[in-house]
C-alpha cells in the first residue's frame, strides 16, 4: 500500500534498495566479495543523495536494510522453527520484525544525512561514512546489542583493509569501507582513495603488533556433531559422553577444547567415574581440557566453560547472554511460550572473569556470540595470550550463520593480535591465526578433531589498549568536517 501511493520514481528507488541490500550479503563470509563492500554502499550513498527529502532518504534506508538483513540473518527464522519449535507462521513474523527493527538503523542514517546534508560532496560522503558507521556501533550495545553484519566484517582477512582492524576495530573498518563507497561516486577522487587505503591496509599487515611468547601449545578442538533436536534428549545423553570421551583420547594435546554445553548437564550431575576418566585422559599427556557445561541449579544457572586436568579447575560463565535465546526480555514471555528451547533463563556471569590458566598459557574464554562484542573480549588483555569460542550453532542450520560467525572471529584475531582457537559443535571449528588469517577449520557437519599448535601472543595493539575511542574520535571527526562552513 505505501510503495503504491509513492511515485514511481520513489518506488523504483526502494525496489534497488531492497536489491542492493540483499546483493550486500555477498560481501560477507561465505561468499568473500570484500571488493563489493564499497560500491554496494554507493549505491546506498547515491540513494541517500538523490532523495527528495528526509522521509524518502530514511525509507530508502529501511528497503536497504530489510534486503540485507532478511537476506543475511534468515538463519533466525530456522532457530525459531526447525529447533525452536516455534509455528511455522508465528516464527516468520518474528524473523521479519526482528530484521524490520534491524533495519530501523540504516532508515535513521538516512534520515539523518538528508536532514543535515551538506552541499560538498566530499563533506556528504564524510557525514555519510560517520552514520553508517556509528549507526552499526549503536547496534552494538542498544538493547543488549546484535552487530552481526557491522560493515567492517566484510573486510576479515584476506581483504587488505584488514590491516586497520589493530587501530580502529572493527566499526573503523566500517567507516573506511563506507567512506571508499561514497567518493566512488566520483570516481576520479574514489579510485585513488580507495588504492591508497587498500595500500596503507597492506602495508599495516606487515607490522607486527604482538609478539610471540613460549613455546608452541598443541591443542585439540573437537567437534562432536550432535544434532541439536537430540542434545538435550536423555537416551542421547552418555552415547554423548562416549563420543566426547572417545574423541579426547584418540587425540591428545595440551589443550583440549570441547564446545559450548558439549556435556549438557549442570557439571556435579555427571557421574564421578566419567569425570575422573576425564581428567586421566588429559593429565597422561600433562594437559588441560576445557568444555561447555553447565553451572549452578535449576533456580539460577550458568552456560559455562569448565576446565579439567593438569592445571587448578576454573569456572568462566558466560556474561553476554542471548535475548530469547538464554533470557527472555521483559514483556516478550508470551512468545517463548510458543517455543520449545531449553533452559532458557540463564544467570549473566561477573562482567570481569580472570582468563583461564591452563595449559601453561593464560586463555580468555568466550561462549557463542560473545565474541561478536570486540570490547567485550579486550576485558582480559593483555594478560590473556590465547582467545578461546565455545559454541553450538547447530541452532541454525546448514545456513549462513556459521562461515559469518568463523569470520567475526578472524576480526577478533586481528583486532587483538591473538590466535583465536574455536571448539564448535557442528562448524565451523577452527583455527585462527594471530593476524586474523584461517590457519586451519574443519568442514561444517562433520564428527572430528582439529588439531594443530599455536604461539601464545603478548603486547597490545591500539584497539586493545583504546577499544572503540578510536574509531569513535575519528567518526567525530568526520562530523565536524562535514560541517565546515564552505569559503565563499
Amino acid at each position: 500500500m505505501l510503495i503504491s501511493r509513492l511515485p514511481e520514481r520513489a518506488a523504483r528507488r526502494l525496489a534497488l534498495a531492497a536489491l542492493t541490500g540483499a546483493a550486500g550479503v555477498l560481501c560477507f563470509a561465505p561468499f568473500g566479495l570484500f571488493w563489493l563492500a564499497p560500491v554496494v554502499w554507493l549505491v546506498l550513498f547515491a540513494l541517500f543523495v538523490a532523495a527528495d527529502n528526509t522521509r524518502q532518504a530514511a525509507l530508502n534506508g529501511l528497503a536497504f536494510g530489510l534486503g540485507f538483513f532478511l537476506t543475511g540473518v534468515s538463519w533466525v527464522y530456522v532457530s525459531l522453527s526447525v529447533f525452536g519449535g516455534m509455528p511455522w507462521w508465528l516464527a516468520g513474523t518474528a524473523a521479519f520484525l526482528f530484521c524490520a527493527v534491524l533495519a530501523l538503523f540504516p532508515a535513521l542514517a538516512g534520515g539523518l544525512f538528508k536532514r543535515w546534508q551538506p552541499e560538498a560532496f566530499w563533506q556528504q560522503a564524510l557525514y555519510f561514512a560517520a552514520l553508517i558507521a556509528t549507526v552499526d556501533w549503536v547496534r552494538t550495545w542498544l538493547f543488549t546489542g546484535f552487530p552481526w553484519l557491522a560493515l567492517g566484517y566484510s573486510q576479515a582477512p584476506p581483504s587488505p583493509l584488514a590491516g586497520f582492524a589493530p587501530l580502529l576495530g572493527v566499526h573503523g573498518l566500517s567507516l573506511l569501507v563506507a567512506l571508499a563507497g561514497a567518493l566512488l561516486l566520483r570516481w576520479r577522487i574514489g579510485v585513488p582513495v580507495l588504492c591508497i587505503l587498500a595500500a596503507g591496509g597492506f602495508g599495516l599487515r606487515q607490522i607486527e603488533w604482538t609478539q610471540p611468547v613460549g613455546t608452541p601449545v598443541s591443542v585439540a578442538l573437537v567437534q562432536g556433531n550432535v544434532p541439536q533436536e537430540m542434545k538435550f534428549r536423555p537416551e542421547a545423553f552418555f552415547r554423548t559422553l562416549d563420543l566426547y570421551q572417545q574423541l579426547i583420547e584418540q587425540h591428545p594435546a595440551q589443550l583440549t577444547i570441547l564446545p559450548e554445553t558439549a556435556l549438557p548437564v549442570f557439571i556435579d550431575q555427571l557421574p564421578p567415574e566419567y569425570v575422573q576418566e576425564l581428567q586421566r585422559s588429559v593429565r597422561a599427556h600433562g594437559g588441560d581440557l576445557i568444555t561447555g557445561t553447565l553451572t549452578g541449579d535449576l533456580d539460577h544457572y550458568w552456560n559455562s566453560a569448565v576446565s579439567l586436568g593438569s592445571s587448578a579447575s576454573q569456572v568462566y560463565s558466560k556474561q553476554h547472554l542471548v535475548p530469547f535465546g538464554e533470557f527472555i526480555p521483559a514483556g516478550f514471555a508470551w512468545i517463548m511460550a510458543q517455543a520449545n528451547i531449553p533452559l532458557s533463563a540463564f544467570s549473566r556471569g561477573p562482567e570481569s572473569q580472570p582468563p583461564l590458566a591452563v595449559a601453561g598459557q593464560h586463555v580468555a574464554v568466550n561462549i557463542c556470540y560473545e565474541d561478536v562484542f570486540g570490547e567485550e573480549i579486550i576485558r582480559a588483555l593483555p594478560q590473556a595470550g590465547i582467545l578461546a569460542n565455545l559454541s553450538n550453532t547447530a541452532w541454525f542450520g546448514h545456513s549462513l550463520a556459521q562461515p559469518q560467525h568463523l569470520q567475526i572471529a578472524q576480526l577478533r584475531a586481528a583486532e587483538t593480535g591473538r590466535p583465536m582457537l574455536r571448539a564448535t559443535n557442528t562448524g565451523m571449528t577452527a583455527i585462527v591465526a594471530a593476524g586474523g588469517d584461517i590457519q586451519a577449520v574443519l568442514p561444517a557437519f562433520t564428527t572430528g578433531v582439529l588439531q594443530g599448535e599455536v604461539v601464545a601472543r603478548s603486547g597490545t595493539t591500539p584497539f586493545i589498549r583504546y577499544g572503540n575511542y578510536g574509531f569513535l574520535l575519528l567518526a567525530g571527526l568526520f562530523v565536524l568536517a562535514s560541517r565546515w562552513p564552505r569559503r565563499r
